[in-house]
């Protein structure tokens, strides 16, 4: 996702694009495994790119959707409260998003969440109208579909295995596995997600103290067997950079939960149903009608994290050429939620940051 849109902002500015694709198909991994919510730019810390790119993304990201057909919903979500000590964190929440530039919320009592979401059990929650969800796949067919209108091209199989950087380089070389191909361009961006700090290690002329690490964290959905009762999203109180076990919507109005936070140490994709107990467990707190058996496994997605367990999560990293001194490089790492709602103002960013590019 974040790929295509950087191609996309490339062609606009007349840059002539080729997309090294390393599958066969456009968003296999992050970009088809999350839970395609729209997020309004509640929990990041104020000043931080993830704030300012989310709440700037939010906006033009429904501007992009209505303008291009991709389906999507403003149907807000409840972030709740189900013990008096969380109240707190409710008044913490508005007053993080206020400083984020987030304005809309509306805290609400026990009887006025009920009203909106009869099934939800809370002592107070907090109303974000301007959270929403959408189809990731139509929003990357629609990006692919604005690059290649403007001359941009997608090699797929094409996985990226080194490359020659640096700052006497006239041009930069990227080598590809497609055959042995290399390719010389004046520009390039490594927007590779989950494999971005193995691909940075690649290039030669990169100093390696510049690459952060590459660490998983596996997160699993479960299905919700049967008619949604949720009209809304439903969050938890965050707990530091995890957002909990939450209600999410697709399109079509069903319901799934998650997702959760297992750290691996490989790529893994399988849900394993025996954590439906934990499941159980954490939604029962808001959702005490959830039946024995009601939860099916689903889906799993994993988050490209640049820090180890147990330390603080830091922002997107967006590494240019001010970084690591090479001309026409930018890294991208660590790009994990909101990357999906501020894929538009972070293709920006690369594509400013490549206006210096000789």
């Amino acid at each position: 996702m974040i790929g295509l849109a950087v191609a996309r902002a490339l062609s606009q500015r007349g840059r002539d694009v080729v997309v090294l694709e390393a599958a066969g198909q456009i968003g296999t991994e992050i970009s088809s495994r999350n839970s395609e919510v729209i997020h309004a730019g509640i929990y990041y810390t104020p000043g931080s790119l993830k704030a300012r790119s989310c709440v700037g993304g939010r906006d033009a990201l429904y501007r992009y959707a209505a303008l291009h057909g991709v389906a999507h919903r403003r149907c807000g979500k409840l972030i709740v409260a189900t013990a008096p000590d969380q109240l707190p964190g409710l008044a913490a929440i508005r007053s993080q998003a206020a400083a984020c530039g987030v304005h809309d919320l509306r805290s609400l009592s026990a009887e006025e969440a009920r009203e909106l979401e009869p099934a939800v059990r809370c002592i107070g929650a907090v109303l974000s109208p301007s959270t929403g969800i959408i189809d990731s796949h139509g929003f990357m067919l629609a990006l692919q579909g604005d690059a290649e209108a403007q001359g941009a091209m997608i090699a797929f199989h094409s996985r990226v295995v080194g490359g020659r950087m640096g700052p006497r380089e006239k041009r930069l070389e990227v080598a590809t596995e497609a055959g042995g191909m290399t390719l010389a361009a004046r520009a390039v961006v490594n927007a590779t997600g989950l494999h971005a700090p193995p691909v940075a290690r690649s290039f030669d002329g990169l100093p390696p103290a510049l690459i952060p690490g590459q660490f998983f964290a596996k997160g699993s959905y479960f299905m919700l067997a049967g008619r949604s009762p949720f009209q809304h999203l439903v969050y938890p109180l965050p707990s530091d950079a995890y957002l909990g076990l939450h209600v999410t919507l697709d399109l079509a109005g069903a319901a799934r939960f998650g997702p959760d936070h297992q750290w691996i140490e490989r790529i893994d994709y399988d849900v394993d149903p025996g954590r439906a107990e934990i499941f159980y467990a954490a939604i029962r707190e808001y959702y005490p009608a959830l039946a024995d058996g009601a939860l099916l496994p689903g889906y799993a997605g994993i988050r490209p994290k640049i820090h180890a367990p147990g330390t603080p999560a830091p922002d997107f990293g967006v590494q240019g050429p001010g970084e690591h001194g090479i001309p026409g490089l930018v890294n991208l790492f660590g790009i994990e939620s909101p990357g999906l709602t501020s894929a538009l103002p972070l293709a920006d960013t690369v594509a400013d940051l490549l206006e210096v590019a000789p």
